[in-house]
């Protein structure tokens, strides 16, 4: 058990500032439930807004000279519902407030935006370049904007014990140049590292003791139950805790409201695709009550009257799904759905609507009933079609997912993709397109001859030879010179919000629809 006066929970950059995170906010939830003090400090959003704000040098061309001369007001408009009438305008002031990063970012910056970060020489994947992070953390781009407000958190709480959330590799190099300033600035305090990239380094067993000496305890999993156990605080099996946003500053996220992140469920409920990377990490599903869901949520909307529910699930299951259409948040909500006989049916989906969903994100991944059955998706392409009609027609938007590259796919298969996109392109508002990548610890890996890709140890996917000749380069190669340029498709991307991708995407659909104007946009 960890002796403690106070926490102090920190979300790092990089990560889209569109809304609190979401593991946190649970972590939050928790401590208060147990009555434990803790402070919460938003380091992403806040150096953020920080570097674009910041004094650069004098602007020699005209586009770094009139991005910043609209800064501020770029900013105010990405807060109001005027940001998300037009993509055309959106797009300007994205591109532009990206400039200001690329001019800010320096030598040592490789990429810097809203959803990356990537050091010219440092790699996140690799150990030694995030302990040379830690022990070298003046050099981080972010310390002159975290320092001193670090400082003062620690300083004005007492913390002794600090958790950070790091769940993708854009947070990775300064989550650690944080821990190392923490380390040699109050050597005594306590430092616990969780969140989703910890985890599954963990459980594919890529976690060793390579941060023996700066990180004192790594959890894996809904941090909450490791972090209350190492409290000393005793918790009922699968006890749930609804998440806190108190200590969040809402009204400065990049967003016309605030907009709150949900975990209806842990892991997925479906859990049978192959090569997938939470069966390859051990995830099991738990899901929540759905009386227990609309309480909280009908609570958290009566009392932060957000714009938006986003479910940060895996797969929102149909029967969360009915729990809403019988009980709504009272606000509108989207996340990430299977494409099931439920959506395949005209009436569910105006259920659904009626509850307040806005947008759904679907993972087709491909147009061959084939590949789906080679994946073992559960998609049935004539019951995604009624599906993608019956959601466009109920005015729900879709967000279609599609993976590209798999074992089982060649050329023929990803022409089939495109046809099929193309025909319900009426029906589909916003594209993701992904190459495959192969999990390390997935049992279907040992089927196929694999090699490095990604060079570091703390990498969780290898590469491998297609046993179908339909390799990366050539898959690259058919989505820029056939997929992309059909004019079907590219009416279709000319659509995606750039920089915050499917964080933004329903903020369109909702503003299009005629959502009315609040008074202060």
């Amino acid at each position: 058990m960890i002796r403690h006066n106070g926490i102090l929970l920190i979300h790092p950059p990089v990560v889209k500032p569109c809304e609190p995170p979401a593991g946190i906010s649970k972590l939050s939830g928790a401590l208060i439930a147990h009555g434990i003090n803790h402070s919460v400090l938003d380091l992403n959003l806040e150096c953020l807004l920080a570097v674009l704000s910041g004094q650069a040098k004098t602007p020699s061309d005209t586009w770094t000279l009139r991005a910043q001369r609209n800064l501020h007001q770029n900013i105010s408009i990405l807060r109001s519902w005027k940001g998300y009438g037009s993509t055309e305008r959106y797009r300007s002031i994205v591109t532009d407030l990206h400039r200001i990063f690329q001019v800010h970012g320096g030598s040592q910056i490789k990429r810097l935006s809203f959803s990356d970060y990537q050091h010219i020489d440092l790699s996140p994947l690799r150990s030694a370049d995030l302990l040379k992070a830690a022990e070298e953390y003046k050099q981080n781009f972010f310390y002159p904007y975290f320092r001193d407000s670090l400082r003062a958190a620690l300083e004005k709480t007492g913390t002794d014990l600090v958790g950070l959330s790091l769940n993708y590799l854009s947070q990775a190099l300064c989550t650690f140049a944080i821990i190392g300033f923490i380390k040699e600035t109050m050597p005594d305090v306590q430092v616990v590292l969780g969140g989703s990239l910890v985890t599954s380094w963990i459980r594919v067993n890529v976690w060793k003791n390579q941060f023996q000496g700066i990180v004192d305890h790594a959890v894996a999993g809904p941090g909450e139950y490791p972090l209350l156990a190492l409290l000393g605080c005793t918790t009922e099996k699968n006890q749930q805790y609804c998440p806190s946003f108190h200590d969040f500053p809402l009204g400065e996220y990049l967003a016309p409201g605030p907009i709150l992140p949900y975990n209806a469920s842990t892991g997925c409920y479906w859990s049978k695709c192959a090569f997938c990377p939470e069966n390859a990490e051990g995830s099991v599903y738990t899901g929540r009550s759905k009386n227990i869901i609309a309480k909280e949520l009908q609570s958290l909307s009566s009392e932060l009257q957000p714009v938006l529910i986003h479910f940060v699930d895996n797969a929102i299951s149909p029967v969360v799904m009915a729990g809403l259409c019988s009980n709504s948040p009272g606000v509108s909500w989207y996340g990430f759905a299977r494409l099931t006989n439920h959506l395949a049916s005209l009436d569910f989906c105006r259920d659904l609507r009626r509850s307040g969903c806005v947008m759904l994100k679907l993972g087709l991944e491909s147009g061959s009933q084939a590949v789906l059955n080679a994946m073992n998706k559960g998609n049935n392409l004539e019951r995604s079609s009624r599906a993608l009609k019956s959601l466009n027609k109920a005015g729900i938007a879709t967000y279609v997912y599609l993976l590209f590259g798999t074992p089982w796919e060649t050329e023929v298969e990803a022409q089939e993709t495109l046809e099929f996109v193309v025909r319900h392109s009426p029906y589909i508002d916003f594209l993701n397109m992904a190459v495959f990548n192969l999990p390390n610890n997935s049992p279907e890996a040992t089927q196929l001859n694999t090699r490095d890709f990604y060079v570091g140890d703390l990498s969780l996917y290898t590469g491998f030879s297609h046993p179908r000749g339909w390799d990366r380069k050539s898959v690259k190669t058919f989505l820029d010179k056939k997929f992309r340029r059909h004019p079907a498709i590219q009416s279709i991307l000319r659509r995606h919000p750039p920089g915050f991708g499917s964080n933004h995407a329903p903020l369109f659909s909702m503003r299009n629809e005629g959502k009315p104007i609040p008074k202060n946009s």
